[in-house]
């Protein structure tokens, strides 16, 4: 089997031990995990991207694995032209991008979507809450997109969950201190 790198953009806003958890498994299935982050134009972001960036670099660095890496030089708003940006960077055509199963749905409506799915294969994060729903299957395979099912089990928490209650214990522990020191997500 050809090596393969995992593509994972998310939000991260903030990350939280759920994006932790993430990142540590893709790590013990792909070559290489490349991680960022993004805006996503769909939402509305409570901090700055250079903030969020800052947040998911340490919560990387933390982990210490080289098999994980933090590249925001791949970010964009479009998945096309992050993926783009990937493969250019890292000369590597075996990618798989990595995405929630709240987010497959909307897949169809993404700029560039006819090309994105010839670039990549899609690897599907099921988060509670948000089965696959056999129509979006159905889709999937009507639009020939490459994709495989993980198996993989994440918390139940989001960076929303986090936003809305402040529950430090959602956080990696090395975010907590710094979340607090530089008052971020707090309520005003």
């Amino acid at each position: 089997m050809k090596k393969r790198i995992a593509l994972f953009g998310t939000s991260a806003d903030p990350p939280t031990i759920g994006h932790q958890k993430i990142l540590e498994e893709l790590s013990k299935i792909y070559y290489l995990t490349i991680s960022y982050v993004s805006n996503n134009p769909n939402k509305k972001h409570q901090e700055d991207i250079s903030t969020r960036s800052y947040l998911l670099r340490t919560l990387i660095e933390d982990l210490d694995n080289p098999k994980i890496v933090f590249d925001q030089r791949v970010s964009s708003l479009w998945a096309v032209e992050s993926i783009k940006n990937c493969k250019r960077n890292y000369d590597f055509n075996n990618l798989d991008f990595v995405i929630g199963s709240d987010l497959v749905k909307d897949i169809f409506c993404w700029k560039n979507f006819d090309k994105i799915i010839e670039e990549v294969s899609f690897f599907i994060i099921i988060r509670e809450g948000y089965p696959l729903e056999s129509r979006t299957l159905t889709m999937l395979k009507t639009y020939k997109v490459k994709f495989k099912i993980s198996t993989m089990k994440i918390p139940k928490i989001s960076s929303s969950k986090f936003r809305s209650n402040t529950d430090f214990s959602y956080l990696p522990i090395s975010l907590i201190d710094i979340v607090k020191k530089k008052n971020l997500y707090m309520s005003t």
